[in-house]
């Protein structure tokens, strides 16, 4: 029988890092075999089942990609732009299926990506729910729909601890929001609101976050009209979702031609 998947996590001691450890290492379609932490950090040289206060999983949290890529298939990685810059080199260096759930990326660092592309699978999504995938698709067509009478909001919900905003789901929903519409997000997006700011121009797409607790992820899209409103929305309960979207991925990366993908492509959306 052939060996399943190895799959190495980054920023190992994270939310999402230690739900990623849990979801791939109960998995019966992939196995777990390595977990990256900053230099420095503590759980260094650890087993990662001990260091989340569990059972040992036979798996020692190093701060050495390389080291930790150089066995694996996949690489699933939701830490800080900077860092996923430095890991889709080395993925592509190893031709791993690079899972990217980081977000914040600038314009220019999204393009950045592009020459890792060309020698590697990169999977990239603000989001990796079939949930919000299906809502982006939805936002999408209500706009095509709804002419500049309706104003589109983006409001979204994080815990305390989540460090951008808006949130890369805010920002997928806001860009099928304008690809509905036929218009580029960069030229009607209204991020900031704050004082004497005059009337709402016709046709833009506002966005809203809220931080606050630990909430794990709300959105809605809200079209608001004369005498109506339209809101779509998607309430995250369960962070496991994501990882084993994320795990979906990464499965389905294996034997694909080297690009760059999205959770759309990955769905068969």
């Amino acid at each position: 029988m052939t060996q399943l998947p190895g799959i190495v996590v980054t920023g190992a001691s994270g939310r999402m890092g230690q739900m990623l450890a849990q979801v791939i290492s109960s998995s019966d379609k992939a196995r777990l075999i390595g977990a990256v932490e900053r230099t420095g950090h503590a759980w260094v040289g650890q087993d990662l089942g001990s260091a989340m206060g569990g059972a040992p999983l036979g798996v020692t949290v190093t701060d050495d990609p390389l080291e930790a890529f150089a066995q694996a298939q996949a690489v699933v990685d939701f830490t800080a732009p900077a860092a996923t810059l430095e890991f889709a080199k080395l993925a592509a260096q190893a031709r791993l299926v690079h899972v990217i759930g980081t977000t914040g990326f600038t314009d220019a660092e999204i393009a950045a990506l592009e020459p890792s592309a060309r020698h590697a699978v990169i999977v990239r999504a603000g989001n990796m729910s079939l949930g919000v995938n299906l809502l982006v698709q939805l936002t999408k067509k209500v706009a095509a729909a709804l002419d500049e009478d309706f104003d589109i909001e983006v409001i979204e919900a994080h815990h305390n601890q989540k460090v951008d905003a808006p949130s890369g789901t805010a920002l997928m929903l806001g860009e099928a929001a304008a690809e509905g519409r036929g218009v580029s997000l960069g030229d009607v997006s209204d991020r900031g609101r704050d004082g004497i700011t005059g009337v709402r121009e016709a046709g833009r797409i506002g966005f809203s976050a809220i931080r606050g607790g630990d909430i794990i992820g709300e959105h809605d899209v809200m079209f608001a009209g004369p005498g109506e409103r339209i809101i779509l929305r998607h309430v995250a309960s369960d962070r496991a979702l994501f990882a084993r979207g994320a795990l979906r991925a990464a499965l389905w990366g294996q034997g694909k031609p080297p690009g760059s993908y999205d959770m759309m492509d990955v769905l068969g959306l």
